[in-house]
């Protein structure tokens, strides 16, 4: 599997992430550094909790590392989530749970595509 599959896989933008950075090595190497990113975990447990607060601002740095990755469907669920949350608007619980399920699958697909990637091409 190429770069560019794994970007088409998780429904990305990689003619744009490649503009930004200018060579495959670098898209690759910050693509890979992705799942070990504390953001989504920390989301979850903060909306688990109800600290709605750091939830957002885990929201917005997830956010932002798929701006910057341009990991585009992501990108959009978490902004979606993000704007819901800022200056603690807090939504209902049913459409906080479906913005978070959104969120979910879109990183569950983001990571599982970066995964097959690393297998397909061992660093």
């Amino acid at each position: 599997m190429t770069l560019k599959e794994v970007y088409a896989a998780f429904g990305g933008d990689y003619e744009d992430v490649l503009g930004r950075m200018m060579t495959e090595r670098l898209v690759t190497k910050f693509v890979l550094k992705f799942p070990n990113d504390k953001s989504y975990e920390l989301l979850c447990s903060s909306l688990e909790g109800e600290d709605y607060e750091t939830a957002f601002r885990a929201a917005h740095t997830l956010k932002g590392v798929c701006q910057n990755l341009s990991i585009t469907r992501l990108f959009e669920s978490s902004n979606n989530l993000t704007e819901s949350l800022r200056e603690h608007h807090v939504p209902s619980k049913t459409e906080l749970n479906e913005m978070l399920e959104k969120v979910k699958q879109d990183y569950d697909l983001t990571v599982s595509a970066i995964n097959v990637f690393l297998e397909s091409n061992p660093q």
